[in-house]
């Protein structure tokens, strides 16, 4: 029997993971670019699928696309103290265009706040041009050490969220609005529950004043940041001198917003579903949701299996596999690395028998079912595998969620996690908010990955490290 070509998750981690998104077609490394990627068909058809779900949202809460220039002056990056030292390292920096040294570089966008500034201070005068709520499609370059396809790129797609406001109680409920929806997307669409939480005081973005976030946890219980949304204050408008002169006549500084997620969304679903076998996809974000296999032997059975075939298909809206040359077994193997939830496999016997086989992806079951039911059972069926992908994922976050009440019993419980082995939980530790407990937990080669909105353990504590008085748990963990 021929060597798997997906190395079990078990044995590393880390390298099944890139086997997956190998054998499941959805990137390659572009190795004559360092640290970026090939988005192959597969994989952009799922963010593609991801966009529209998002964008969907985004519109209809009032919000429209705009592009902004790939190209930012440096000086833009200087005005905001906060924010060039958090980025300084990751950027990329044009000198020379058109054979000509520049009298001042671009950097290639890391984040457009910057730039957003400067047009909304030509956009914003009064009150009555407030709010604006704008998206952007785009990619960013941020020069990461290391890389790993979908997750940590040189180059990445993504949405970033910018908005204006009057208010900073306004500027408040449209961060929360985008957390709410970033927590929609990921458990109702990719089944990948969420913690949503405040980052502490050091995580936060540079430059704004509070930072939100979606956690998710990966198969091996490592944490990922699925999403984030930025309460900026008056920091960038202050920066840009974006006023607006008030319903009472005054000059105020604006309220500004800023969130997104980007293509490491894909990475968080291969690896919060995918098994040994390859790429296992949630029904709502798959690209090809049902496939038929035709299998015949003889010419004469061919004519009747794919009439029957082509019939099906066309009612169940799946995709026909009529390649020649491949045998019937090595489409199965193809699909299913691929992710296709359901395949059906349609014989000669099935034909006479009015039957059709239907395979379920996610547990490998087969049953045979009357071809005019096909359509509906396909429908129960996705639906089926959307709750239980996401009820299995929910178990195993609550399964590997434990408590710690001392800074020992946290270095304990993370002591042994790897990325290539495993074991990770979420570590929940009364800590106070204060850069120097973040510190202390970075010892671990572990961060705080937020602190919950919702407090479903046990409300107020005294903090592991200062013995002070915090009003809930944090969540701690080990994270790409």
């Amino acid at each position: 029997m021929a060597e798997s070509p997906i190395t079990p998750r078990e044995k590393d981690f880390a390298t099944w993971y890139q086997d997956v998104v190998l054998q499941g077609d959805m990137a390659e490394p572009a190795e004559i670019v360092k640290g970026c990627m090939v988005i192959k068909p597969n994989g952009y058809a799922v963010w593609e699928i991801l966009q529209r779900e998002l964008d969907t949202r985004f519109k209809a809460t009032g919000h429209q696309n705009i592009y902004l220039p790939l190209l930012i002056p440096q000086s833009f990056l200087t005005k905001e103290a906060e924010h060039v030292e958090g980025f300084s390292p990751e950027l990329a920096v044009v000198t020379i265009a058109g054979g000509k040294e520049l009298e001042e570089p671009y950097v290639i966008r890391p984040t457009s706040e910057t730039i957003v500034g400067h047009f909304f201070a030509k956009w914003i005068h009064s009150y009555r041009d407030l709010p604006l709520l704008f998206n952007q499609w785009a990619n960013v370059i941020r020069w990461e050490l290391r890389t790993r396809m979908f997750l940590r790129t040189t180059e990445f797609l993504w949405q970033e969220g910018h908005t204006a406001h009057s208010n900073h109680e306004e500027a408040v409920a449209e961060v929360l609005r985008i957390l709410d929806l970033y927590a929609r997307v990921a458990e109702d669409v990719m089944a990948m529950p969420v913690v949503k939480g405040a980052k502490s005081r050091a995580e936060k973005f540079a430059g704004a004043l509070k930072s939100y976030s979606i956690e998710a946890m990966m198969q091996n219980g490592l944490a990922l940041q699925a999403g984030t949304s930025h309460d900026l204050g008056q920091n960038f408008g202050k920066a840009f001198n974006v006023q607006f002169q008030s319903k009472e006549g005054t000059l105020d500084y604006v309220w500004q917003t800023s969130w997104g997620v980007s293509t490491r969304l894909i990475g968080a679903l291969i690896m919060a579903h995918s098994d040994d076998k390859g790429l296992v996809l949630p029904p709502k974000v798959a690209p090809v949701k049902a496939v038929i296999v035709p299998i015949y032997r003889k010419d004469e059975e061919r004519s009747q299996v794919l009439e029957v075939s082509v019939r099906i298909a066309a009612e169940c809206g799946a995709h026909l596999d009529t390649r020649e040359g491949q045998s019937p077994g090595a489409k199965f193997f193809h699909w299913e690395r691929r992710g296709v939830p359901v395949v059906f496999e349609l014989g000669p016997r099935d034909v006479a028998s009015g039957n059709i086989v239907l395979k379920r992806r996610d547990t490998g079951s087969k049953e045979i079912i009357l071809q005019n039911q096909a359509v509906s059972k396909l429908a129960s069926t996705l639906d089926a595998m959307q709750t239980e992908l996401y009820q299995k994922a929910k178990q195993r976050l609550q399964d590997n969620t434990v408590l710690a009440n001392s800074i020992g019993e946290v270095e304990s419980i993370l002591n042994n996690v790897t990325a290539e082995k495993g074991g990770g939980k979420f570590v929940m530790a009364h800590l106070k908010d204060d850069p120097s407990s973040d510190a202390r937990i970075k010892e671990f080669k572990a961060s705080v990955r937020n602190i919950p909105l919702v407090d479903d353990y046990d409300g107020p504590g005294k903090c592991i490290l200062t013995g002070e008085a915090v009003d809930r748990r944090v969540v701690i963990a080990k994270a790409y």
